[in-house]
């Protein structure tokens, strides 16, 4: 397959708070040594990597450094990675909103970007006329633009508004009309920027469908980024990982998706540091997957392993383990308990296609039915559940529960 896009060394740097180097005498070195002597700029050595969490030492930071990448014609590559990766200034230098500092970008084709809601619209000027300037810029003429007005038109669901300034839009009809465009000009190379979260669960699905139309049926490059790891799953073949500005890696878009799974991941265990007089007490609590690798982000569709281990000083009879799930409004979703006993490790499964997206915590009891509680340890061991696809993935923004329900449809 022939190369619609390389990336060649492309770093991008930016100084914190001001344009200029601060000083005359930088600015002047450095009007020198780029624009007389034709050098590097001296100062593009100085900075550090674009860590949002922890106070640099520099003014300089790079917000991507040595991307070197190519994307095949046809392919769709998502791009994932956590707030400040570099995700949206990768898409910003490839659409020339903005320059790099070092390096080259080869496009073979014409390219239509959706950024953020509004970018690229004149907000004095109509929906209609707003289209027609698109195509423009795109290289169209007005007839070919007319041709796939009316398209446009029906799939962003504004019609009633086409003739209506943009800066009376609001952002979801906005972003509508905005992909609409993107995606009917036939631009060669379509780029989105996780804007498809502002609009509603029925765009949402539209929206990916058109984009596997426009790969899939025209052989046109998709970039997508978005925090939806449903949706890049069912969109994108390959995809890479961004993390501090460089690409952590590259590969089949469920490899990237597990790196940064992985990347997520954090210890999120109950440990008891101080022994207690209790008869019965929880020592440590953590989560896992089935060949028990600790981990506290999962999959819709993969189990669930709470392990608990307690620390037995009195065997008293009829005493349970009760373990409850909450979800991130500290809710109850649901139970689950056993008899101890005299065995003190446990291991709750929760099995695949149970627990919906969202963000989820554990409440464990350990108690002597009508008779007391030995122990009640509320909300630990936060954990992170993803839809990987589940035929609810499509709503990015709509809340549809909290467990996938055992159901069927009759007529």
């Amino acid at each position: 397959m022939p190369t619609a896009i390389e990336f060649s060394n492309i770093s991008k740097q930016y100084r914190l708070g001001l344009v200029s180097t601060r000083t005359l005498s930088h600015d002047l070195n450095r009007w020198w040594k780029t624009k007389i002597l034709h050098k590097e700029d001296p100062y593009l050595k100085i900075g550090e990597v674009n860590d949002r969490s922890h106070k640099g030492e520099s003014d300089y930071v790079w917000a991507l450094k040595d991307i070197n990448l190519k994307v095949e014609q046809g392919e769709v590559l998502g791009i994932i990675g956590k707030n400040g990766a570099g995700k949206s200034t990768l898409l910003k230098i490839l659409s020339k909103v903005t320059a790099p500092t070092t390096g080259t970008i080869k496009v073979n084709g014409r390219i239509a970007s959706l950024l953020e809601v509004g970018t690229g619209f004149h907000p004095e000027m109509t929906g209609r006329e707003n289209i027609y300037m698109n195509g423009a810029i795109l290289g169209m003429t007005k007839k070919e633009i007319g041709r796939k007005l009316d398209e446009i038109v029906d799939f962003s669901g504004v019609e009633r508004y086409i003739d209506t300034p943009v800066k009376r839009y609001s952002s979801g009809m906005t972003v509508r009309l905005g992909f609409a465009i993107a995606a009917h000009l036939e631009p060669e190379i379509l780029v989105v920027d996780e804007v498809l979260a502002v609009g509603d669960a029925e765009f949402q699905k539209k929206a990916i469908g058109k984009m596997q139309d426009v790969s899939k049926g025209d052989g046109r490059t998709v970039l997508f980024v978005s925090h939806n790891m449903g949706s890049i799953q069912q969109l994108c073949s390959k995809g890479i990982l961004l993390e501090d500005g460089s690409i952590k890696y590259a590969g089949k878009i469920e490899n990237t998706i597990d790196k940064y799974l992985e990347s997520q991941n954090v210890d999120e265990s109950y440990i008891c540091l101080t022994p207690k007089k209790n008869p019965i007490y929880i020592k440590s609590v953590f989560l896992s997957d089935e060949k028990k690798n600790k981990k506290n982000v999962f999959y819709h569709d993969e189990p669930i392993v709470i392990n608990t281990d307690l620390q037995i000083n009195n065997n008293i009879p009829e005493t349970y383990l009760l373990i409850t799930i909450l979800d991130k409004h500290k809710r109850k979703i649901f139970s689950a308990e056993t008899k101890i006993k005299d065995k003190n490790k446990f291991c709750l499964f929760i099995k695949p296609v149970f627990l919906t997206r969202g963000f989820y915590s554990i409440q464990t009891i350990i108690y002597r039915p009508a008779i007391t509680q030995y122990e009640v340890i509320e909300d630990i061991c936060s954990f992170e559940v993803i839809d990987g696809g589940s035929k609810f993935s499509h709503l990015e923004t709509f809340d549809y529960g909290c467990v996938f329900g055992q159901y069927s449809w009759k007529n």
